[in-house]
C-alpha cells in the first residue's frame, strides 16, 4: 500500500522563526516553507517536516542525524557558533568531555535545536 509513497518524517518545535534561524544558519540546511511551516530540505531529496505546536515537548529521543565525513571538524564549528554537546554520565552510556561517545558504531555526538529537541551529529560510515 506505501511502498511508492514518497513518506517523510517530522517533528514539533516551540515557534517557527527560531527553528528557521537554528537550520539555515547555524545547522547550514536549506529549508522551504508549506502552510507557515517549515521543511527541512536534506541532501539526497529527502524533507522533514517541522511544525509548530503550542504545547511542544521535546523529544527525549534522538529525532534527527547527521552524519559527517569530518567528525571533529564539524564539531569544532558547530561549538563556535554555540552549539553544547549533551554529556552523558550513565552507567552504560557515557560520553567523553566533549559529548563524543566512543561505544560501538561511529562516533557520535548529541546537542538540542532551540526547542529542546535531542539531534545528532555522526562519523560517516568510512570514519568508525
Amino acid at each position: 500500500m506505501f511502498k511508492k509513497t514518497k513518506a517523510f518524517s517530522g517533528f514539533s518545535v516551540k515557534d517557527i522563526p527560531s527553528a528557521r534561524e537554528f537550520y539555515t544558519s547555524i545547522l547550514g540546511l536549506n529549508v522551504s516553507e508549506s502552510m507557515g511551516q517549515l521543511v527541512l530540505n536534506i541532501e539526497g531529496g529527502g524533507e522533514i517536516f517541522v511544525y509548530s505546536k503550542a504545547n511542544h515537548v521535546p523529544a527525549t529521543y534522538t529525532v534527527l542525524n547527521f552524519p559527517v565525513h569530518n567528525f571533529e571538524e564539524a564539531m569544532d564549528e558547530m561549538a563556535k557558533k554555540g552549539i553544547k554537546f549533551i554529556k552523558y554520565n550513565e552507567e552504560d552510556f557515557k560520553t567523553d568531555d566533549k559529548g563524543v561517545f566512543h561505544g560501538e558504531g561511529p562516533k557520535i555526538a548529541w546537542f538540542n535545536d532551540p526547542s529542546g529537541n535531542i539531534l545528532s551529529v555522526l562519523a560517516a560510515d568510512d570514519q568508525h
